[in-house]
């Protein structure tokens, strides 16, 4: 079955809660505005209503517990959008979930986790960020969420979130790879060693060259597995190419080198759903950064210069 068997659904999840700072909340919104619908049509997809999942505002709740802010809601937000992707999978329809802050990805690959089991597969995770977002409520520096899904996914943390993937359990750590690490803390060094990540820094890709890279990804990522899920942060591309992010670290990778990624996971066919998230559009440009991510969502789903 190619993508273009599959149905988009669009799954927007306007959270800026996991985030130290604001505006995360309306990266849908600046994806929608830059054209994606039409942009997703174009290649010949057909695109279902979008969906939106509802998000409290941070205006009207406390933050609660220090380890972890917000912790209920947005543990509210990843159940609702658990529930959703899963629908979306079960009726044959790619997921395409639109963030909002990368705290949202506990609910969405989990939710991909699930399906698959149910099915007894499993899945591969590539996971491309300039940080490792593997954090636990223990030991993590600000207490924001955002820096802690992928060792809650890998079932590190709070309970309540890693039971989101249910009979599941945790992802394999030997099918989970992060591209475009340049910023980590300790802790999250001390557990990539002990679960024996793979992970290509942006050292990695220097030396390596990103064709390489991500067909290494893709083959540890995709081995014995149903296929891959692909969260995507968008500040793990250098802020010259996406300005718009509040997680900004500088030597990322280039708009060249995302295409390239993002074109061969479109040519492996793996692909069973991809989350896009920390776009800012209040700390943008005229949405360019939007207008970019729309550009490379459009290589990860097929579009070819040729």
């Amino acid at each position: 079955m190619t993508f273009l068997d599959r149905p988009v659904q669009i799954i927007a999840v306007p959270l800026d809660l996991g985030a130290a700072r604001r505006g995360t909340d309306g990266g849908p919104s600046a994806l929608r505005i830059a054209g994606l619908g039409p942009a997703l049509r174009a290649l010949g997809y057909t695109t279902l209503l979008e969906r939106d999942i509802e998000v409290p505002a941070r205006e009207t709740r406390n933050q609660g517990r220090q380890g972890m802010r917000f912790r209920d809601e947005i543990l509210l937000v990843c159940r609702s959008l658990h529930a959703t992707c899963r629908d979306a999978l079960a009726s044959g329809h790619f997921p395409l979930i639109l963030g909002g802050d990368h705290s949202i990805a506990i609910g969405s690959v989990s939710a991909t986790q699930r399906h698959f089991h149910q099915r007894r597969e499993s899945i591969g995770l590539i996971w491309v960020d300039a940080h490792g977002d593997l954090n636990t409520p223990g030991n993590s520096p600000s207490g924001n969420i955002h820096g802690m899904p992928l060792a809650h996914l890998l079932g590190r943390g709070d309970e309540a979130f890693t039971a989101l993937a249910g009979d599941a359990g945790p992802l394999d750590p030997s099918r989970v790879v992060l591209i475009g690490l340049r910023q980590l803390d300790p802790g999250e060094r001390a557990l990539i060693r002990e679960l024996g990540l793979t992970v290509f820094t942006m050292r990695d890709i220097d030396e390596l060259g990103m064709g390489e890279v991500s067909r290494r990804a893709l083959a540890i990522a995709g081995e014995g597995t149903a296929g891959i899920h692909l969260s995507f942060d968008v500040d793990a591309c250098d802020p010259a190419v996406i300005p718009g992010s509040g997680t900004l670290v500088p030597g990322g990778i280039s708009f060249r080198e995302a295409h390239l990624l993002l074109e061969h996971c479109a040519d492996s066919g793996r692909l069973l759903a991809m989350d896009v998230v920390e776009l800012n559009p209040f700390l943008d440009r005229a949405n360019v950064s939007a207008e970019r991510t729309v550009a490379l969502i459009r290589s990860a789903l097929g579009e070819r210069i040729l």
